[in-house]
């Protein structure tokens, strides 16, 4: 079965583990296996969400006790398998930084986890402190500095360079053990139970629509900004573009001011908006 599965031998940090590189159609059996049992999984998501309004997943990483998968997700998102094992409760699934993982894979594969544990909020809890990087956090545990260098590289690109790869497989590998360190103080502290609250509450933000955690830096705005920039955001969304695609933040405010008016001047609109059908399809909403 593992024949056809690309086995990596690469990262210096990597050990007592086997990495693979998995194609998730070809190789579902072999995925199905690795992780149908285990109790508990670490996981992290690459992705880009630069040209979008919806990120867009291009590699899973799924750590066990013994293995590492990279699961490349571009081109197959119909991985309903993978939602129902992943979503089993008696799952534990162990991030850095949960919401942002979350909503790639609530916006990609309509995965929903509920069995939490964010060892960024976990440290925060134990130190007092402010929040950390997971580079930082391997540091403090293993005396390892991760290198950072494919943070802003190109996901969307195949293949995977070998430094791609690397870097992703350093994500997921320190998730299970710098977790059974952090449960061991957090048991002493009386604190486990707080943890495991505020993980899911983190993980939860990342089920809700884009535009609500956006919407509410607008609390104080005119019901006409809010008008305008929900009008915005479910026409992005359904264009799947970013939404200073259509015009950009700061010019909100000048946007509700000119439709304010009764008699507004359309040139006015034109020179707010990247393209003028974008503009006019904005005047037809205001007429309806």
């Amino acid at each position: 079965m593992l024949k056809n599965i690309k086995k990596i031998f690469f990262n210096h940090n990597i050990k007592n583990k086997d990495v693979y590189l998995v194609d998730p159609i070809r190789d579902k059996e072999f995925l199905i296996e690795s992780i149908y049992e285990e109790s508990v999984l670490g996981i992290d998501t690459e992705f880009d969400w630069r040209n979008t309004y919806f990120p867009t997943l291009s590699l899973l990483q799924i750590a066990t006790e013994k293995k590492i998968l990279l699961i490349d997700c571009l081109k197959n998102k119909n991985l309903n398998f993978l939602k129902s094992i992943l979503e089993d409760k008696n799952k534990l699934i162990i991030f850095h930084s949960s919401r942002s993982d979350a909503t790639v894979l609530y916006t990609n594969l309509n995965i929903k986890l509920e069995n939490i544990f964010d060892i960024q909020i976990a440290d925060q809890i134990i130190s007092k402190g402010d929040v950390q990087k997971y580079a930082t956090l391997v540091n403090n545990f293993f005396y390892i500095e991760l290198k950072k260098t494919e943070t802003n590289s190109d996901w969307l690109k195949r293949p995977f360079t070998k430094e791609q790869l690397s870097y992703a497989a350093d994500d997921v590998n320190f998730l299970i053990e710098i977790y059974k360190r952090q449960i061991k103080i957090l048991n002493k502290k009386n604190l486990l139970e707080k943890t495991f609250y505020l993980s899911n509450k983190e993980s939860k933000l990342g089920h809700q629509d884009l535009y609500i955690s956006r919407v509410k830096k607008l609390k104080k705005s005119s019901n006409m900004v809010k008008k305008i920039f929900l009008w915005r955001e479910n026409y992005a969304k359904d264009l799947n573009i970013p939404t200073s695609y259509i015009f950009k933040n700061n010019d909100l405010k000048k946007l509700a001011q000119i439709s304010e008016i009764e008699e507004f001047d359309k040139e006015k609109v034109f020179g707010v908006f990247k393209k003028r059908l974008f503009a006019k399809d904005f005047i037809e909403f205001l007429k309806n």
